[in-house]
C-alpha cells in the first residue's frame, strides 16, 4: 500500500500510467450488489481517474478494461461489459474530444460484435491527433497474444524480404507491438490487492514500476493516484543498472 505524499513533497507525475482495474466483483460482493453494479461502478471511476491524470499532467494513460480471458465469464457478465463499453463510447467521447484527449484501443477485434467495431473505429478516428492525454484502453487484449501476433507479421516480413532476420532487435519487434506508438509506462498500479500482471503489457513492464493498492477499483480516487506516485518518485530506476550509492561507494 503506498504512503501518501508529504504535504511538502513535490509530485513529480510519470509520463506513463498503466493500471490494471481489478476488484469490480469483489467490491459489488460486499455492497451486497450484482457484479455489474461494480463494474457501472468501476466505469464512474474510469471517468474519475481520467480526469485526475489530465490535472496532474500524466501524457500517457493506459486501462486494462477486459483481457482476452474474460471470455472465459459467465455470458451474461461479458454482455453487461460490452455494453458498459459501448455506453462509454457513446456517452463520454464528445466530453472526452472537448479535453483534448487521443483515444487508442488496443487488443483483438475477434469476437467483437461488428458495432462496437465501428463504436472503436469512431472514438479513434475522432480523437486522433488531439493534443493532450494520450487514453489507451487494453479491451480483448493479451500480452501474449500481442507478442505472438508480432512475433507471426515479424516471420511474414523476413521471410518476404521485406526485413532481414539479422537485422531484428528490441526497437524493431517493439515497433511490432500494438503500443508501438507509446512509450513504455513507467508505472503500472494495480487495485484490489493482487500482485500479478495477468497478461497485461508483458513486454513494455520489463523495467516498469509496480505499485498495488488494496483498494477496489470502484473506490480508487484521485488520492490514491498521488499516492502510488508519490510511491513512484521516491524509487531509484536502475534498468538494470547500479543505484547511485552502489556508484558512489
Amino acid at each position: 500500500m503506498p504512503v501518501p505524499a508529504a504535504a511538502n513533497e513535490p509530485l513529480v507525475p510519470p509520463r506513463h500510467v498503466a493500471i490494471i482495474m481489478d476488484g469490480n466483483g469483489r467490491w459489488a460482493s460486499a455492497q451486497h450488489l450484482p457484479r455489474l453494479m461494480g463494474h457501472r461502478a468501476g466505469v464512474a471511476a474510469v471517468r474519475a481517474t481520467v480526469r485526475a491524470a489530465i490535472e496532474l499532467g500524466i501524457q500517457y494513460l493506459t486501462l486494462y478494461g477486459f483481457s482476452s480471458e474474460n471470455w472465459k465469464r459467465p455470458r451474461t457478465e461479458v454482455a453487461d461489459l460490452m455494453g458498459l463499453l459501448r455506453n462509454y463510447i457513446r456517452e463520454d467521447l464528445e466530453q472526452l474530444d472537448r479535453s483534448h484527449v487521443e483515444i487508442r484501443i488496443i487488443g483483438t477485434r475477434a469476437h467483437l460484435e461488428p458495432d462496437i467495431i465501428e463504436l472503436i473505429d469512431q472514438a479513434q478516428a475522432r480523437t486522433r491527433g488531439n493534443s493532450g492525454l494520450k487514453l489507451t484502453i487494453a479491451f480483448n487484449y493479451g500480452g501474449q497474444d500481442e507478442i505472438v501476433d508480432a512475433a507471426k507479421r515479424i516471420a511474414a516480413d523476413a521471410a518476404s524480404g521485406k526485413l532481414k532476420p539479422e537485422s531484428i532487435d528490441k526497437e524493431i519487434f517493439a515497433a511490432y507491438l500494438a503500443t508501438s506508438e507509446l512509450p513504455d509506462p513507467d508505472l503500472l498500479i494495480r487495485t484490489s490487492g493482487e500482485q500479478r500482471l495477468s497478461n497485461f503489457l508483458i513486454w513494455q513492464s520489463a523495467y516498469t514500476e509496480f505499485v498495488f493498492i488494496d483498494a477496489h477499483w470502484p473506490d480508487f480516487a484521485k488520492s490514491h493516484l498521488v499516492a502510488a506516485i508519490s510511491e513512484f518518485n521516491r524509487r531509484e530506476r536502475r534498468f538494470g543498472g547500479t543505484s547511485a550509492t552502489d556508484r558512489a561507494s
